[in-house]
C-alpha cells in the first residue's frame, strides 16, 4: 500500500514539439550544463579571468564529456552491447539512454585541459572554479533519472520511498506492486547541493587554490556515490564483489586526497594569475592595459613557478 508521503514518479518522461520528441532527461542535463557554466563563469571572473571565457572552454569540455560518458557506459555494460548477433552500431545510439558521470568527468577533463592550453588559462584555476557548479549540474541531472523511473534503490518502508510501477522492466522480480524504493536520485541531489555549498565555504575560508577545491569535489562526490551506488538495484558489472561505479567512486576519493595534499605541498602560496605564464590579458580584448585595476600581467617562463609566486601580487580567493 502506498504511504501518504511517498514520492510519485512522473507520469511522463517526454513531450512532442512539432516533429521532435523532447526528453525531460535531456532537458535536465542541459539545465545542469547552463547552471554550471554560469557559476563557473562568475567564479573565473572573480579570479580575474575575462568574462565569458567559460564558453570557449565548454566548446571543448562538453563534446569530450559526452563521448567519454558514452564510452564509459558501454565498457561497464559490456554484455548489453557485445554478444553474438549484436548490432554494434547501438553503441553509438546515445539517444536510447546510457551515459556515465565518471566517463563524463574523464572525457570532459581531457577536453577542458585542451581548452585551457589553447586559451592560456590555468587548468587548476578552471577546475577550482568548476567544482561547485559541477555538483549543481549533477544535481539537476539526477532529476532526469526521476523522470525516467530509473536508478532507484532497494525497497524501503520509509515514508519518502519512491513509487515505481510494477511494469517497469527494472522492477525486481517477486516484489508486490506498490513496493517503495529508496529515492537515490533525491539523496544525491541533496548531497550534491550540500557539497557545492561546503566547497564554496571552505574555498573562501581556507583560500584553497591550485586545484584543491576540485580535489574536495572528487572526495565529496566520490564518498557520496559509494553509498548511493551500494543501495541501487539496477544491473551493473561487478568486479571483485563491488559494482564498477563503486570502484570508480573509491578511485575518485583517493585521487582527490592525493591531489589535495600534493598541490598543497607544491604550491604553498596563491595563484598569481588565472592565466598561464606568458599570457597577457584584460577584461576586454586580451591586450595588456596597465591602467585597468583588473588586468593582470604575467610574463614569466613556464618553469619559473617559484619566482612567479614570489614576484607577482596574489589575487583574492575565489568567491561563490
Amino acid at each position: 500500500m502506498t504511504l501518504p508521503l511517498s514520492i510519485p514518479s512522473p507520469d511522463i518522461s517526454s513531450f512532442q514539439l512539432g516533429p521532435f520528441t523532447i526528453h525531460f532527461y535531456a532537458l535536465c542535463i542541459l539545465i545542469g550544463i547552463i547552471a554550471a557554466a554560469v557559476i563557473t563563469n562568475r567564479r573565473l571572473t572573480q579570479r580575474g579571468a575575462e568574462p565569458g571565457i567559460v564558453i570557449d572552454l565548454l566548446l571543448w569540455a562538453v563534446p569530450f564529456g559526452i563521448v567519454g560518458a558514452r564510452i564509459f557506459h558501454v565498457l561497464t555494460h559490456w554484455d548489453d552491447y557485445f554478444y553474438p548477433g549484436a548490432d554494434l552500431l547501438r553503441t553509438l545510439y546515445i539517444w536510447e539512454g546510457g551515459i556515465a558521470i565518471f566517463g563524463a568527468l574523464i572525457g570532459g577533463g581531457i577536453g577542458a585541459w585542451i581548452g585551457c592550453r589553447v586559451i592560456g588559462l590555468r587548468f587548476s584555476t578552471f577546475a577550482d572554479a568548476l567544482a561547485p557548479g559541477l555538483l549543481v549540474a549533477q544535481a539537476f541531472g539526477r532529476f532526469g533519472n526521476w523522470f525516467n523511473h530509473e536508478l532507484y534503490g532497494i525497497p524501503t518502508d520509509l515514508p519518502w520511498g519512491l513509487e515505481i510501477e510494477s511494469s517497469n522492466p527494472a522492477y525486481p522480480v517477486g516484489l508486490p506492486a506498490g513496493t517503495l524504493f529508496h529515492p537515490t536520485f533525491l539523496y544525491e541531489v541533496i548531497w550534491n547541493l550540500l557539497g557545492a555549498a561546503v566547497i564554496v565555504w571552505l574555498g573562501h575560508k581556507l583560500t584553497l587554490q591550485w586545484g584543491r577545491q576540485f580535489a574536495l569535489y572528487l572526495i565529496w562526490y566520490g564518498a557520496g556515490r559509494v553509498v548511493w551506488e551500494s543501495i541501487r538495484i539496477d544491473p551493473s558489472e561487478v568486479f571483485l564483489g563491488l559494482r564498477t561505479n563503486v570502484w570508480a567512486a573509491l578511485i575518485a576519493v583517493i585521487l582527490g586526497i592525493v591531489i589535495f595534499f600534493v598541490q598543497k605541498s607544491r604550491h604553498p602560496g596563491l595563484e598569481p594569475s588565472p592565466y598561464r605564464p606568458g599570457r597577457n590579458t584584460t577584461e576586454t580584448d586580451g591586450e595588456l592595459n596597465s591602467d585597468s585595476p583588473d588586468s593582470i600581467y604575467v610574463d614569466l617562463s613556464e618553469d619559473a613557478e617559484g619566482a612567479e609566486r614570489r614576484d607577482e601580487p596574489a589575487t583574492s580567493a575565489q568567491g561563490s
